[in-house]
């Protein structure tokens, strides 16, 4: 029986976005500092404020965001000492994957291009305030976040993308463990590599574009970990970080700026603050007071909308062998 080779967009993505990751030393010397990474494209100065003045009160090591040529935003960072990088070529040409998922690439890249790193924060940026060094408690190995305290199964956003990469027998099987979110992970540098790559490697399992759909990312994360594909600890919500937005307002406290656990403890990194309008509103008052508040929409019209259902059609569309 004549055998052939799979064929997909994202095989073809993948082999770009990994070619030279062999020739990375994971196994040298560590470094010693600690750094914050982001991705910062299609934002400008007002979407980041938050992120940049907060972090900066809290923290004064190094930071580094992925960011567009935009002078004025590229400015702002510069006065707040924090490195401005352009987007790692790896991405290649023609079909790309959701910058959700090709951002682990570049985190990837960037982290191969600074052995001086022990420890890396990885953390999505507009929507994340901080209330203190995320750093400051000790770290042994990879930490993941639950942004909640119910299983993958009671979200069917997870489920979705948990079935859409693994089928349905994978996505039972994790089903009943924690609701991890992968907007923020922390962990050593070279443990932090792997796990990009693995996450990276796991979207490939369908043979259609899903692996590099908006959702991928957040469903081969929980399967890398749930599966015991990585030595990992899963750290409950409210810890090192706070994810709010499954939390009922009614549980969180204001004190001041400060938001407030449910058990009375703060976070020194709170993510997703934004889903309650009255903490937005305070945090934009706080740290980007000469900014206007911005809403984000994504287009409604016509054009978008069959842009849409093409996208979708062609991410589920299994290519022929």
């Amino acid at each position: 029986m004549a055998v052939t080779a799979v064929k997909s967009p994202y095989l073809r993505w993948l082999a770009t976005a990994l070619a030279g990751s062999e020739t990375s030393c994971l196994d040298g010397a560590p470094g010693g500092e600690n750094i914050v990474l982001g991705y910062a494209t299609g934002y400008d100065v007002a979407d980041v404020a938050i992120f940049v003045r907060s972090l900066r009160s809290h923290y004064k090591g190094p930071v580094a965001l992925v960011v567009d040529n935009n002078p004025e935003l590229r400015a702002f960072l510069f006065a707040h000492d924090i490195e401005a990088v352009d987007e790692p070529k790896v991405c290649g040409k023609g079909w790309l994957p959701n910058a959700v998922v090709s951002r682990f690439a570049g985190f990837d890249a960037l982290l191969r291009e600074r052995p001086w790193v022990r420890h890396a924060f990885l953390t999505d940026v507009r929507d994340v305030v901080f209330q203190g060094d995320p750093f400051v408690e000790p770290l042994e190995r990879l930490e993941f976040f639950a942004e909640c305290e119910k299983p993958l199964a009671s979200h069917a956003f997870n489920m979705k993308y948990l079935r859409a990469v693994a089928g349905d027998c994978l996505a039972q099987v994790v089903a009943d463990k924690a609701c991890i979110c992968v907007g923020t992970v922390m962990g050593q540098r070279e443990d932090l590599m792997r796990f990009c790559r693995l996450i990276l490697s796991l979207g490939a399992i369908p043979r259609s574009e899903i692996g590099g759909a908006f959702g991928a990312d957040q469903a081969t994360c929980n399967l890398a970990v749930h599966l015991g594909l990585l030595e990992s600890t899963v750290k409950p919500n409210h810890s090192r970080v706070a994810t709010l937005g499954l939390v009922e307002r009614s549980q969180l406290k204001l004190d001041g700026v400060r938001i407030v656990n449910p058990d009375g403890t703060d976070s020194p990194v709170v993510h997703q603050y934004d889903r309650h309008a009255d903490l937005a509103q305070t945090m934009w008052e706080t740290w980007a007071p000469n900014y206007q508040p911005k809403v984000r929409r994504a287009p409604r019209d016509f054009r978008s909308r069959i842009l849409r259902m093409y996208q979708s059609i062609r991410r589920r569309t299994v290519e022929l062998r």
